[in-house]
């Protein structure tokens, strides 16, 4: 390929490189896995040329989405020997300007965790239908697979997430209001307060990996053994916890909290509301200092 030809390639890959990476990110949960596979899609794409490529966009994402669903099979291998809960690893941004996709709540934290629950097609079509807006028609042929099984797909995939999901979504004033009314309690090991805020069948998911502590072995389901891990936490943090330095950023698109130890990320802490919004219905905290790599601690105005 000659030395333009390279360059029309480059370019055409780098403009719809934010694209791909919202897809394979929302189909695959890692930031790492993601970003492995749109190298491969660059392999692919500029092993092949612009040359006879009618649609570069639906090109480069039929490439990408197959090799999301083929990494599917080690990212799998991966979770059997995962210690503790898993989670997906979290995009956080500062406030401002972002894409819309993370605004979205199909991409938010608690919907990836739900989205791990589908199979690998069903997760590609819902990501690709409802997330991202494709036609059915347009679904199959990055698949391959005929518009009536991707309907099937589509309809198995959207019945599965709405009922674990609800489709209101809290005022993002009240959510931010919440998220900082749980942080102030959890890191003061207020009981009263938690017990006001906690919803009854709230649900922690405490992501260490096996790196750093504590961090749970099992999702930990009630408000009254919900309490208990926080508060636990916050006494056994002692002087430690003192150091931590808390900010709030978004993560996912949701409001969250994100504790620094230095200059380094410590954890990130991301509530999930009740419909009503007025409650924390899941608490989702990731410390392993593998998922953190991609946050940054900016400075404060």
């Amino acid at each position: 390929m000659s030395e333009s030809s390279v360059d029309e390639a480059t370019d055409v890959f780098m403009n719809h490189r934010e694209l791909l990476f919202g897809l394979v990110y929302n189909m695959l949960g890692s930031v790492a896995d993601t970003e492995d596979v749109l190298q491969e899609t660059w392999l692919s794409w500029s092993g092949r040329g612009t040359d006879g490529v009618a649609n570069p966009r639906a090109y480069l994402v039929r490439i990408a989405v197959n090799h999301a669903l083929q990494r599917r099979a080690s990212v799998a291998r991966r979770r059997e020997t995962y210690v503790g809960p898993w989670l997906p690893e979290p995009l956080v941004c500062d406030d401002g300007p972002e894409d819309p996709a993370l605004r979205n709540e199909s991409v938010s934290l608690a919907m990836l965790v739900v989205l791990e629950s589908l199979t690998p097609l069903e997760r590609a079509v819902f990501v690709l239908h409802e997330v991202f807006g494709y036609a059915h028609t347009e679904i199959a042929d990055i698949i391959d697979r005929s518009p009536a099984a991707v309907r099937q797909l589509a309809h198995r995939a959207r019945e599965h997430v709405h009922a674990r999901r609800p489709r209101y979504r809290a005022h993002p004033r009240v959510r931010r209001e919440a998220t900082e009314r749980f942080v102030r309690a959890a890191l003061g090991g207020d009981i009263a307060e938690l017990m006001e805020i906690l919803a009854p069948d709230v649900t922690v998911w405490t992501d260490g990996g096996g790196n750093r502590k504590p961090a749970g072995l099992r999702p930990v389901h009630g408000r009254d053994k919900a309490v208990r891990l926080i508060t636990g936490y916050a006494t056994r943090g002692g002087a430690r916890r003192r150091e931590l330095d808390l900010r709030y950023r978004r993560v996912n698109g949701d409001d969250a909290a994100v504790l620094f130890e230095g200059e380094s990320p410590y954890a990130v802490m991301v509530m999930d509301l009740t419909p009503e919004g007025d409650r924390v219905s899941g608490i989702y905290i990731v410390t392993n200092p593998d998922k953190l790599t991609h946050v940054h601690k900016e400075e404060e105005e």
